[in-house]
């Protein structure tokens, strides 16, 4: 296609907003809305996912090490624990570390513990993956000299359980919402094109090939869906700035973090863009085809 035919249809397809003003308001308000959940619903579940992710590596095996195991044991027993396969991270804390943390945590009455410790060492293990705590923990319990081992059994299966199944869902909703917008976009693109199905059996009937006709129309699509996601993307941005601003820094020292304000927001924006443009190419490709047939 020649460059000077290519910019005519640009040209064409910006006049035909402005000749279609209601139908291109509803186009765009429709993609708007649509984009603007989507948006938001990626931004929560993008956090809600870093909340599990943080969740999931925050997770870690307590291994009380034996009364009877002497300083030459302890060491062979961080050695065996390093070689594990899965362990990522191993920390030794003595008992006297112990009892200053019991201390610092819940009030001077347990120093009167410092006389006669009856605390133990322990090693904090954390596997590389969240997934394997449980078998990594059945190994170092298995290890000559190890007292104990505390990682949360019973809980830390019903907690992994529950975050992929959010995960599922969140995906599940999120791929139903986009489905959901371009079914609303493609319809209310149809009907712009039925409003002006005379104009292209016209040009049909003079001569004009499919793609010749096509092509305006898929370029009325991809300016709807930049149209539309301009909104989506300021509310968006404005939004998520006042909740790293305001409430970001009150979940400060807390478990539950936030995802940073950049680079995700401008990654999410660009997500709003590509989909609007998609979902607007993609409507207006779709609700066309049974119109060339003259």
């Amino acid at each position: 296609m020649k460059v000077r035919t290519l910019m005519r249809h640009f040209r064409e397809s910006l006049k035909s907003l402005g000749r279609n003003g209601w139908m291109t308001f509803a186009s765009v308000s429709a993609v708007t809305v649509t984009l603007l959940l989507v948006g938001v619903f990626v931004l929560i579940m993008m956090n809600l996912n870093k909340v599990a992710d943080d969740l999931e590596n925050d997770v870690e095996i307590k291994s009380f090490v034996s009364l009877e195991a002497d300083e030459a044991r302890v060491a062979e027993i961080e050695t065996a624990i390093k070689g594990l396969s899965g362990v990522e991270t191993v920390d030794f804390s003595t008992k006297e570390d112990e009892l200053s943390d019991l201390v610092l945590d819940f009030g001077d009455e347990f120093s009167l513990f410092e006389q006669s410790n009856p605390l133990l060492d322990v090693f904090y293990v954390k596997a590389t993956e969240p997934q394997e705590t449980e078998n990594v923990a059945k190994e170092i319990l298995a290890l000559d000299g190890i007292e104990e081992v505390k990682y949360g059994e019973g809980k830390i299966e019903k907690l992994f359980s529950f975050l992929n199944t959010g995960r599922n869902v969140g995906l599940v909703l999120i791929l139903a919402l986009l489905f959901t917008a371009m079914f609303l976009i493609s319809n209310t693109i149809r009907i712009t094109i039925v409003a002006r199905r005379h104009e292209i059996e016209i040009m049909k009937l003079v001569g004009a090939t499919n793609w010749f006709v096509r092509i305006p129309f898929i370029l009325e699509g991809m300016w709807l869906g930049l149209l539309g996601s301009i909104l989506p993307i300021g509310l968006i941005v404005a939004l998520y700035y006042n909740v790293t601003e305001f409430v970001q820094p009150k979940l400060s020292g807390e478990l539950v973090q936030l995802l940073d304000f950049a680079p995700f927001i401008y990654q999410v924006s660009a997500l709003i863009l590509l989909m609007g443009v998609f979902i607007g190419v993609w409507g207006s490709f779709m609700s066309i085809r049974k119109f060339l047939r003259v």
